[in-house]
């Protein structure tokens, strides 16, 4: 079994947000396997169903994102998942719009999901999937995860989700090493 985790905010005001960019991948994920996310359990909106041949849990947290820990640890206890088989998806400041970068451990990076998912699983060994929502030039980093994507982004913005479940697809289906190869050099402007 495999958990691909996005990770996000629950509710209508947060749906189209940076920080809501794991919900906005796993989704799509989900929708190309058919995989309904409306189960109710681990603290989240859940799915399962197979993604690349492997059986795959999706999952939403519904915890906020601070606390997305608690989601995480409870369905892959629950499921028996070992951590190399689980995907975050999350937004990275430290990126710039257009990059991905996938890994396969590492610190939070200020991310406060990741945080508190290393926090609660007490291991950092879990494969990350960051999508690059870049800095604000100025101002409140809280305003701009939890603002919309700007007129630009939003041009690129399907493209970007599309190759980034194509990555999340391809770390399933032959793990993240291979994933990383083919995902971690790519920029939106050389693929537009």
């Amino acid at each position: 079994m495999k958990l691909l985790v996005g990770l996000g905010n629950y509710g209508p005001e947060y749906a189209v947000t940076r920080h809501n960019i794991g919900f906005m991948v796993a989704q799509q994920v989900a929708g190309r396997y058919h995989i309904a996310l409306k189960k109710k359990g681990y603290q989240g909106l859940y799915g399962v169903g197979a993604v690349a041949a492997q059986q795959t849990t999706i999952i939403l947290p519904q915890t906020y994102m601070n606390r997305s820990g608690t989601c995480v640890h409870a369905a892959s206890c629950a499921l028996k998942v070992e951590p190399a088989d689980i995907v975050v998806i999350y937004d990275d400041l430290d990126l710039p719009f257009g990059r991905l970068k996938i890994s396969k451990e590492g610190g939070h990076g200020g991310h406060n999901g990741i945080r508190d998912i290393i926090g609660v699983l007490g291991r950092r060994d879990f494969v990350r999937l960051r999508f690059g929502i870049d800095k604000p030039d100025h101002g409140d980093v809280t305003r701009h995860v939890l603002g919309t994507f700007s007129a630009a982004e939003r041009v690129g913005l399907p493209t970007m989700v599309a190759v980034a479940a194509d990555a999340a697809e391809l770390i399933i289906h032959r793990g993240a090493d291979a994933a990383m190869n083919k995902f971690n050099g790519f920029t939106l402007e050389e693929n537009l």
